[in-house]
């Protein structure tokens, strides 16, 4: 059994969570416990769903008006009754936010797992005790995976065996993007060229720099898909050539992309966004997009070195958005030679690979995993 602890909700965006607890489902009976809501309830149970073959998504509903003093208490007994009502000969706990282990903490696991995709504590609204609590965690740990190569270098002398997995892809799905196809909808009669950005809108979402380069670039559209969170959506920019779509499903995204001319991640540059891995870097590229990014350091190290992605800054953004309009389709030999090392399938397999070599007595050594950097 497979216990996965997510701060992400499972219906949220597809991202790494869902990539890898769907592969290990294959192998493991995988229960995905999400954070807790809070509903018209008068005592604490768990609601359950099964989403794949092996793979069930739990969530913990709390009374509103629950006193906090108790839901560390509640969720306490939810998780460890959950545990114990599920036949098992190995129970293996994949912690994706260390604020999981005010309620897990007495689980007896074989195998504890940490696969840190993200400086949360650098996150808008980080709860005060997440560092101490990711100490903790840490120690527990039988061996830590980062989300990125800077991650990585941040977090290595914590734990004996880190282990950088910067963002993978499915290839086969994105490649879809590369099609001709019908726009979806909502975005028929949007004019070209497109621009385009999909994920999180939040306070990684450099808002200042996508308005003044709409501004800038009065001919072109400006399309971002994903869901506003952590900010408030009145405050995102407004211009006849932004259009704001709204979160989409993950089968949905390769025919947006389709109707793109480039692919763009305007991130800030601030402590929220210093150790991030954006996983939709490769997705552009799988999709025949040109790519143009701030200078977000695993995007210059990993594809801007390479060639494979454009990097700019304020000033620079406009003219780099206007080279890449009009390149669609050159380079897919050397974005597919890239992309073929880095599949969720060969991650998740190498992945396995080190939680079994690091529950022996001469663990591999840690470092970045060749094909991953």
């Amino acid at each position: 059994m497979l216990l996965c602890l997510s701060h992400l909700r499972w219906d949220f965006v597809f991202q790494r969570p869902q990539h890898l607890m769907t592969r290990a489902a294959a192998a493991f009976r995988v229960v995905f416990f999400e954070e807790p809501l809070f509903e018209l309830v008068t005592t604490p149970a768990l609601r359950r769903r099964s989403v794949a073959s092996n793979l069930e998504v739990v969530t913990p509903i709390l009374p509103i008006g629950y006193p906090s003093s108790a839901t560390d208490r509640a969720l306490t007994d939810l998780v460890e009754a959950l545990v114990a009502g599920i036949d098992h000969d190995q129970l293996v706990t994949w912690y994706y936010t260390p604020m999981a282990l005010k309620f897990s903490a007495g689980l007896q696991e074989d195998v504890c797992v940490y696969d840190c995709m993200d400086e949360l504590s650098a996150f808008k609204n980080a709860p005060p005790e997440l560092t101490r609590l990711e100490h903790d965690l840490f120690a527990r740990a039988d061996v830590v995976f980062t989300g990125g190569n800077s991650l990585y270098q941040a977090k290595r002398s914590q734990h004996p065996l880190v282990h950088a997995f910067p963002s993978s892809i499915d290839t086969a799905h994105f490649q879809k993007a590369r099609r001709a196809q019908p726009d979806p909808a909502d975005q028929q009669s949007i004019a070209r060229p497109r621009v385009g950005f999909m994920g999180v809108v939040d306070e990684r979402f450099d808002t200042d720099l996508v308005a003044r380069t709409a501004e800038a670039m009065p001919d072109v559209q400006f399309i971002t898909i994903g869901p506003v969170v952590k900010i408030d959506p009145a405050s995102l920019p407004r211009r006849p050539n932004l259009h704001w779509l709204g979160p989409k499903r993950y089968a949905e995204l390769p025919s947006y992309m389709a109707g793109w001319d480039v692919g763009w991640m305007p991130f800030a540059l601030n402590e929220s966004t210093r150790f991030i891995s954006p996983t939709k870097t490769p997705e552009f590229l799988a999709g025949g997009l040109p790519v143009v990014s701030t200078a977000i350091v695993d995007v210059v190290q990993t594809y801007g070195r390479r060639g494979l992605v454009r990097i700019a800054d304020a000033e620079s953004m406009s003219s780099a958005l206007r080279s890449a309009i009009g390149t669609r389709g050159r380079g897919l030999a050397a974005a597919d030679a890239f992309l073929a090392r880095s599949s969720w399938d060969s991650t998740w397999n190498a992945m396995v690979d080190l939680i079994e070599t690091a529950t022996i007595t001469t663990p591999a050594p840690a470092g970045a995993v060749p094909g991953y950097v």
